[in-house]
């Protein structure tokens, strides 16, 4: 069972999948802040705490199901001569409802009068948790099979998954309270999950689009942003 402590090459494995567990969990740590901020103030790290050890338990238990992942890959039915497997499906319904969700949240941002009404009445705790949940199926199937690529040992898996969610735990608070006191940034932040949704229709649709252009324009977009709000805090300032 510990037989690859011994080897260097599983210790790269190693190091190399936690950190692209983590570089793959910034979207769902933007997603969960997003949705905690509908909470009251006391329960939103609750809620960032248990989204993610809902994360954590999701990829692991999709590693100790490696065979079940191997059939989903098989074709169920064809929609314009593209076979839909297991795979796809999730992907097309998980691109479908982040879209969905994402571009409800931007409408919400946009109409302050509703969003006044709906602060009156806050989220309820277990329907975030839900809904957080339904996203964790998608971003871990991603992240699963990233796993299953790089490394042969499912104990450097789940290592790395455990690792990566811990200094996910650690930066949640951070990023979902700098993102929630800049609404312009919270916007973009939306877009790139509309980005990201988008992005898991066209792989659920054998469409493939290179992730290194999706993170390199999400990674320009908050340059940008950073330099933006620089230079807002400049003009502001008396």
């Amino acid at each position: 069972m510990f037989e690859w402590l011994a080897s260097p090459e599983a210790w790269v494995a190693l190091f190399t999948l936690t950190a692209l567990e983590i570089v793959l969990g910034i979207d769902n740590i933007i997603f969960i802040s997003i949705l905690v901020g509908r909470l009251p103030e006391h329960q939103r790290q609750s809620a960032r705490l248990i989204g993610l050890g809902l994360a954590m338990g999701m990829r692991i238990l999709l590693l100790l199901s490696l065979a079940w992942i191997m059939k989903l890959t098989a074709p169920l039915f064809h929609i314009w001569d593209n076979a839909i497997s297991g795979r796809d499906l999730i992907l097309i319904l998980g691109g479908l409802f982040l879209v969905a969700k994402s571009t409800h949240e931007i409408h919400h941002a946009m109409t302050p009068e509703e969003q006044e009404e709906k602060s009156a009445k806050p989220a309820g705790f277990m329907a975030i948790l839900v809904q957080i949940a339904l996203l964790d199926i998608v971003f871990s199937l991603d992240s699963v099979i990233t796993a299953v690529g790089m490394a042969s040992h499912v104990e450097v898996m789940i290592i790395a998954i455990v690792i990566a969610v811990g200094v996910m735990m650690l930066a949640a608070k951070p990023i979902g309270d700098f993102v929630e006191s800049h609404p312009t940034l919270k916007i973009l932040a939306l877009s790139f999950l509309i980005l990201i949704g988008v992005a898991l229709l066209g792989e659920g649709f054998d469409m493939h689009i290179p992730k290194g252009y999706i993170y390199f324009a999400m990674g320009f977009s908050v340059v940008v942003e950073m330099i933006n709000i620089k230079i807002r805090k400049h003009i502001t300032k008396p």
